[in-house]
């Protein structure tokens, strides 16, 4: 087991892992920039080391800053959280040559992954489901007119170097493709540095389901069920949920058994999560993120295993903890991610928290970083906590969740917890019927309101 593991985040995700690496017995390092001195990862942490100024590139994302906290804490292994460096394969590279273990998966399997043209041949190669497209980046706009009159319009130009619904862009008729080629390289070229995109077939009305792998570097690989993220604001999830409302039994075993499959075929080691757009009972690969989820928690609720935990026995060479035919699944979770902005026009919403206070009772969970007092800093991801509640059956969550909002408190700052106040006494939600427009469609029709 690792002795000393540096945290390479902050916020939420960063008091998340350290409490598991404390269970673990394992010591704690923090870094941290000159903005979130006073935050609780640093005042929990057993050291904390500054890496620089608030802008991301000169903290979280400075490489040399990073590994110098490890050699001057002596820290043994890095946990990169979500976001940041977390799949950076060039960050992986580094702390290997420096003899620092990256609690993640390969950098070569970060680099296949990471190019969503490469992803997609590899997922193809592996069995998994994908969306009918071009086989490669499209440079001729001849050649993509080409390919989208094979798979039949409305068709997606997506950057391969993507994320985030940067670099995306909808072409609806032949007339419309040219402008969105332009437009999606354009976008792509200013997020990414990379101008490369591909074409799939646009799905009109599917879910985003996701799901959860782990590989132990070996060639065994299990998997943890699905979740549904197909709450999502300009395609940022928003609420997310396991199992998925929308699959039977049969379904969600047959594409875990698929993904377990083909993680193993790769001997892939670590976390990763398998996302899918899922219409009329068929799965279409999109992509895979190779790092932990933001929404980990609601698999954790639904099997009782510690993601974070795993992620570590994995890294430190002690292979997974356990085997698919132990995992036993149970009951319905459901999180929602709080984000401090305002809940009409999702603006950020930086500032003191005056007042907090946290729901509680059985089957509640809320991980934030954050307490009262507490001033949010301007400089990152609006996400200041997630409320997780878990309950028998999806009905008994649901009623959970509703009790949980109406206990939470968090004064000083607009947060997004109208809006979760407002879905849970939702029809559509409550019957669990939408798909990944439904959120947008909803704000949209209330903003007419």
């Amino acid at each position: 087991m690792f002795k000393k593991v540096l945290i390479a985040n902050r916020g939420e995700i960063a008091l998340r892992v350290l409490r598991a690496c404390k269970e673990l017995g394992i010591s704690t390092v923090a870094v941290h920039s000159t903005a979130d001195n006073a935050a609780m990862h640093v005042r929990l942490a057993d050291e904390s080391v500054c890496i620089g100024p608030p802008p991301s590139r000169d903290s979280y994302l400075n490489i040399p800053q990073i590994v110098a906290a490890c050699e001057v804490s002596g820290a043994d292994a890095v946990h990169p959280g979500y976001g940041f460096l977390s799949e950076n394969a060039r960050f992986a590279d580094i702390l290997d040559a420096h003899g620092i273990t990256f609690i993640g998966p390969t950098a070569d399997h970060i680099r296949i992954m990471g190019d969503k043209i490469e992803a997609k041949r590899t997922a193809k190669r592996l069995g998994i489901p994908v969306v009918p497209g071009s086989a490669g980046a499209v440079t001729d706009d001849g050649e993509a007119l080409k390919i989208a009159d094979e798979i039949g319009f409305p068709v997606l130009v997506k950057a391969s170097a993507g994320g985030g619904g940067r670099g995306m862009k909808v072409a609806r008729s032949r007339e419309e493709l040219s402008s969105a080629l332009q437009a999606a390289r354009q976008e792509a070229g200013a997020a990414f540095g990379d101008d490369a995109v591909y074409i799939e077939k646009y799905l009109e009305k599917p879910r985003h389901i996701e799901v959860q792998v782990f590989g132990d570097g070996a060639g065994n690989a299990i998997h943890l069920g699905e979740r549904d993220c197909s709450l999502q604001r300009r395609h940022q999830k928003v609420w997310e949920e396991a199992s998925s409302p929308a699959l039977s039994q049969e379904q969600r075993a047959q594409i875990g058994k698929t993904c377990a499959e083909a993680m193993a075929e790769l001997s892939y080691r670590g976390a990763g999560t398998i996302e899918f757009l899922y219409e009329n009972g068929e799965f279409y690969f999109i992509e895979m993120n190779t790092r932990l989820q933001v929404e980990h928690p609601v698999t954790e609720a639904i099997t009782g295993l510690d993601l974070v935990h795993e992620q570590i026995r994995v890294a430190c060479g002690q292979g997974l903890s356990t085997t698919q035919s132990e995992i036993q699944f149970s009951g319905h979770a459901i999180e929602c991610r709080i984000n401090a902005e305002d809940p009409r026009t999702f603006a950020p919403s930086p500032g003191q928290i005056t007042h907090y206070h946290t729901p509680g009772g059985l089957g509640v969970r809320v991980d934030s970083g954050v307490y009262q007092g507490y001033s949010i800093p301007p400089f990152y991801d609006s996400l200041i906590g997630k409320l997780i509640v878990h309950g028998r059956n999806r009905s008994e969550c649901m009623m959970r969740l509703r009790r949980a909002l109406d206990e939470i408190v968090i004064d000083g700052v607009k947060t997004t917890l109208p809006l979760f106040r407002d879905l849970v006494d939702n029809a559509d939600i409550a019957a669990g019927q939408y798909d990944i427009h439904w959120l947008e469609h909803y704000l949209a029709d209330s903003a007419k309101a």
